[in-house]
């Protein structure tokens, strides 16, 4: 047997949880730049609020590339349209 190169293929994508913390958020604001995009993700209590202005407490923000959003927005397309396949589509 001849040893052959390792491949893109061939590696496997480890990912460290030990560290991560889960957050519920209902709110999610964005912004960019020419060399940044900026997703705010936070939490709305006003449930039954009908004045007024709304709080919204900000618990995250994510700061990525425009390349890495990208993927970001395929993963999430990929994502939605298999939700919409098994439970039918999300109404607006």
């Amino acid at each position: 047997m001849t040893d052959r190169p390792t491949t893109p293929a061939d590696r496997r994508i480890k990912l460290d949880t030990s560290r991560m913390k889960s957050s519920y958020c209902n709110v999610c604001n964005a912004t960019s730049t020419r060399d940044e995009v900026v997703l705010n993700f936070g939490l709305n209590q006003n449930w039954d609020r009908t004045e007024g202005d709304f709080e919204i407490e900000i618990a995250h923000r994510v700061i990525m590339s425009p390349h890495a959003a990208r993927r970001l927005r395929d993963v999430l397309d990929e994502l939605l349209e298999g939700y919409g396949n098994r439970y039918g589509p999300l109404k607006d």
